[in-house]
């Protein structure tokens, strides 16, 4: 059953709209500006309530907790996510070249101080291997390891206090930035790390922890390499000391992938049969330890072993500030990365199941882990893709899971730890490369995304690239650099194209894809796809003139045939009004001048700015040009749909100074209404019937 729509109504201008159905005027910029600043200093009971619930979540949604419905769900997930934190937090350490410990550490502090200020209910914090392993660069960077291997007790913790001093330096910066971002509200700057650019960066980070990992997994003791081609320095490295292979650490680690890889697989595949995934890293990490320290694999086989564990918490000092001019670059990039991927995560889990985050919070929840966190020796945290991903399949429902995973850990440091003395390396390198399973992964989404859009499957790959070819951070820069351009060419390059009238309707598209749509004789009506900028205001001149056909040599003739018509037009009228009528002319000649312009030339050029979200000066211009060019040729320009910032910056440029301010229109129908009733009876009143 076909539906009919019947409308009859005025002819809008824009200012006839705006007198008809417009606000009230807006209070002037100062007092705006007042009333912003002073909303905010507004002191009562409610306001500081509503902020205190507002940055420290937990006293908002820790009173409607509902214990019965969700407590067990979350001490299984958080439980869970604890057993899995101890094996990588350690694991995770040793990308950043420091000791196991200081994983654990990080695995503690940071989930309690997320679980107070954080508004993501699924999000697990923590250890993140590419943020250890960007940050394991700079700290060898800054404090390399020796070459020789025989270094006396004495000198290996003070090389070793020196690295976790740097690693929780760039950590106490990172939150400090965050803190700034939260205090300038840029929590939109993560949205600058696009879907493409996240997984691309993710992906190729996960090679670079893979290749760092074979010298543990082999029992080579070479040095770490860092900067530009570091990966391919690596490789090459393993490669060459390949003779040298600890066949005893091999064994362990083939064994260990043996083990890690089917029961990884068995938790994905029947991940929701099982009520919570089978803790297989924390079991190899058990095992491993009770067969080492049976056989004394570190003395038969010179087997490396993780070593002392200090028992308890660490005291709090401070970080080594002093390297904070050297670490600051790095740091930026580290920062970005930990909280785009802590928000994408949040994002996910947050529309699955019907919930908001806030962005700014979480810069906030974030800084304070970071920067508390690095006064008790922690390296940088960050939500984790595969501890978030069994948090939320093991049936966490709020930040309350975190409570369970944090006991677990200090179980782990208070009691625990020095029982891991005689874990292998090898057995926490294959640990980590295990974990990276999803980041490999995210390979399968390469079809589908050439599918959909060809210029993100661009970025992706570029971006991929970048990191492994060049390095984490320089790829990473490289990646965002190439995004932006690709958004800045396809506003560049915005296509401008005629519209036709559908028969009958209101309704006006593009000819070039609507052969039944028909242009409106003696109008032009143009619409341009985009932005009009400095950056792409020639391409749409070009378009305009090729589609009007505008030229110079043109536009100079049709001046010169207008001047010469308004010249005979002039005399015509002298010789009247002197009573003498000059036949030769009048208006013969005038009414053939006029029906051959409307037969075969543009009278009026209407262009449809619905699609024109902002325009700069160089874009007002440009309109200002083409009026003056357009009345040389006697054309007029109309506009319609232009929205509100669009037409304050055309009427603030002058724009009305050159062209008839009723002459813009609330919608295309109108205006061609307009043009229409214009040429044929100018003096009835406008109305429109569709």
């Amino acid at each position: 059953m076909s539906t009919s729509v019947a409308v009859y109504r005025n002819i809008y201008t824009e200012d006839r709209f705006r007198q008809t159905f417009g606000t009230e005027a807006k209070p002037n910029g100062k007092a705006r500006l007042r009333e912003t600043l002073s909303k905010p200093c507004r002191c009562s009971r409610e306001t500081c309530l509503h902020l205190l619930k507002e940055r420290v979540p937990i006293f908002s949604w820790l009173p409607k907790y509902r214990l019965r419905k969700w407590i067990l769900g979350d001490t299984v997930a958080g439980l869970t996510v604890g057993i899995l934190h101890i094996p990588q937090g350690m694991a995770f350490a040793l990308l950043t070249s420091v000791a196991p410990i200081y994983g654990l550490y990080t695995s503690f502090f940071p989930v309690v101080l997320y679980m107070l200020f954080g508004t993501g209910r699924h999000v697990s914090t923590g250890t993140f291997a590419v943020v250890s392993l960007m940050t394991g660069s700079v700290v060898e960077q800054l404090v390399p390891t020796p070459p020789a291997q025989n270094s006396s007790s004495t000198e290996a913790a003070e090389l070793e206090a020196q690295r976790i001093g740097v690693a929780s330096a760039i950590a106490f910066l990172s939150g400090v930035m965050m803190l700034c971002m939260f205090g300038l509200q840029l929590g939109f700057l993560s949205t600058y790390l696009s879907e493409p650019i996240v997984k691309a960066f993710t992906s190729a980070a996960a090679f670079h922890v893979t290749i760092s990992q074979l010298q543990s997994m082999l029992g080579l003791r070479l040095p770490r390499y860092t900067g530009t081609f570091s990966l391919f320095k690596t490789l090459a490295s393993v490669l060459e000391n390949l003779p040298h292979t600890n066949l005893a650490e091999l064994l362990i680690s083939l064994l260990c992938l043996a083990v890690l890889i089917p029961i990884k697989e068995v938790n994905t595949r029947f991940r929701k049969r099982l009520r919570t995934p089978i803790p297989v890293e924390i079991l190899t990490v058990i095992i491993a330890t009770a067969v080492a320290y049976a056989t004394s694999l570190d003395s038969t086989y010179d087997v490396q072993i993780v070593g002392h564990i200090p028992a308890g918490f660490p005291r709090p000092r401070l970080p080594a500030l002093q390297t904070v001019p050297d670490i600051a670059g790095d740091t930026v990039a580290i920062t970005f990365v930990g909280y785009a991927v802590s928000v994408s995560l949040a994002m996910i889990y947050a529309d699955k199941h019907g919930y908001s985050i806030h962005p700014n919070q979480e810069l906030l929840a974030h800084g304070i882990s970071n920067t508390v966190s690095s006064l008790f020796t922690c390296f940088p945290s960050s939500a984790t893709l595969a501890t978030t991903n069994i948090l939320e399949s093991a049936g966490g429902y709020t930040q309350l899971s975190g409570l369970f995973t944090s006991l677990v850990v200090l179980v782990v440091l208070l009691l625990i730890g020095p029982l891991f003395y005689f874990l292998p390396k090898a057995v926490l390198a294959c640990i980590n490369v295990t974990s990276l399973r999803q980041m490999f992964l995210q390979f399968q989404d390469l079809p589908d995304l050439w599918r959909v859009s060809r210029i993100d499957f661009m970025v992706w790959l570029v971006t991929w690239l970048s990191v492994v070819v060049l390095n984490v951070d320089l790829g990473l820069a490289i990646g965002v650099v190439f995004s932006m351009m690709t958004v800045v060419c396809r506003t560049q390059r915005a296509g401008c194209s005629v519209l036709g009238r559908a028969s009958n309707t209101e309704i006006y598209r593009p000819i070039d894809n609507h052969n039944k749509c028909y242009e409106v004789p003696g109008v032009k009506i143009l619409t341009y796809n985009g932005p009009i900028y400095y950056g792409n205001r020639s391409f749409f001149k070009a378009d305009v003139n090729q589609l009007l056909g505008l030229t110079p040599e043109r536009i100079r003739s049709q001046e010169k045939a207008r001047k010469a018509l308004e010249k005979r037009e002039r005399e015509a009228i002298s010789t009247v009004e002197r009573g003498v009528a000059n036949t030769s002319f009048s208006s013969e000649n005038s009414e053939f001048f006029k029906s051959e312009m409307s037969e075969n030339e543009v009278q009026a050029v209407l262009i449809d700015c619905s699609s024109v979200i902002f325009v700069d000066v160089a874009g007002a211009k440009l309109f200002i040009q083409m009026c003056v060019e357009c009345q040389k040729m006697g054309v007029r320009i109309y506009l319609a749909n232009c929205n509100e910032s669009v037409l304050k910056i055309l009427t603030s440029s002058g724009l009305m100074n050159y062209m008839n301010p009723q002459h813009i229109f609330v919608t295309v129908h109108d205006a061609v209404v307009y043009i229409q009733q214009q040429r044929e009876k100018p003096s009835e009143n406008t109305m429109i019937w569709v």
